[in-house]
């Protein structure tokens, strides 16, 4: 009895372990602004980040080793207030691989200005679902679900809609916090973590999530079987991006120029391979909606590697 409880517990241990391994993050904290401080405290905190973001069980799926969700998330820190008290930015990237390929294709790469928390040396990193208890377990909590989401959303048609309501949550328990990036009325330019889940989870914002899902499964996935007909989807997509852009009233299509910016430079390594017709036409798409990176667009019309 007591031989057969052990194996229970241990197969229950193993089981919380496999489900806690969704992500593989590459956790950097980078400190060069700060003077005559003791770093030993930065060391401590990325240890304690890592294990909080890499080894939390953040779904009920398991993940095999080579599915974890390839991201970093790099900490700039900027000032320190005290011995507790940090701010900076949080830089966040995420990674997915190409069906059949070593190429991983970037989802997100994203700053958020606003880093901003306390934290004491060897303290546990305590979060809740129902109550803001601290703003970097909460902040640390948003961008996973967000990763999670987006992850999901680029396998699965809107799939990742229960990774973005809990994320939602996250912001909607931290409306009285004292910290910036939560509420609506923070940012002239809507560009924090509020505007952030409030594009995402927008029904005028599902152009985008579909572009999200049609670009990389029905696009970049097939790629490797058959070339054409992936690429032709890849460019089929931008047609959902063209469409937002000239339907949406609002000037600020904050989730719009997230995706952009994680994606420019793909698009030209990848429609440079387009025949030339096609060429001109992905440019005009591009140029409508992303004016600003015109001159990088006009790569595409090259022949060069």
């Amino acid at each position: 009895m007591i031989i057969r409880s052990f194996i229970s517990l241990l197969l229950v241990s193993v089981s919380s372990l496999l489900n806690a391994q969704e992500l593989r993050c590459n956790i950097q904290f980078t400190t060069q602004q700060i003077q005559g401080t003791n770093k030993q405290v930065f060391q401590t905190l990325q240890g304690a980040v890592n294990e909080f973001v890499n080894s939390r069980a953040w779904t009920n799926y398991r993940f095999a080793p080579n599915e974890r969700i390839e991201c970093s998330m790099l900490f700039n820190i900027q000032d320190m207030a005290g011995n507790d008290q940090f701010r900076g930015t949080l830089q966040i990237q995420v990674r997915r691989p190409v069906y059949n390929t070593s190429y991983n294709t970037v989802l997100l790469n994203y700053v958020d200005n606003d880093l901003d928390f306390r934290y004491t040396e060897f303290e546990p990193l305590v979060f809740s679902e129902t109550s803001h208890l601290s703003n970097l377990t909460s902040i640390l909590a948003f961008y996973v679900y967000v990763i999670l989401g987006l992850d999901f959303d680029s396998f699965a048609h809107e799939s990742g809609n229960e990774f973005f309501l809990k994320a939602e949550k996250i912001v909607n328990n931290a409306q009285n916090a004292s910290q910036r990036g939560w509420r609506a009325g923070e940012s002239t330019s809507r560009r924090n973590r509020y505007w952030l889940i409030n594009n995402i989870l927008n029904d005028d914002y599902k152009s985008v999530r579909e572009f999200v899902y049609m670009y990389h499964r029905q696009g970049l996935d097939l790629m490797y079987e058959r070339l054409a007909e992936g690429r032709t989807n890849c460019v089929e997509s931008l047609t959902l991006l063209q469409d937002f852009y000239l339907e949406r009233p609002d000037p600020f299509m904050y989730f719009l120029q997230i995706i952009l910016d994680a994606k420019s430079d793909e698009f030209v390594n990848l429609f440079r391979g387009s025949p030339e017709d096609e060429k001109r036409r992905i440019l005009a798409m591009l140029n409508q909606i992303d004016p600003t990176r015109g001159e990088k667009y006009r790569n595409i019309l090259s022949d060069d590697p």
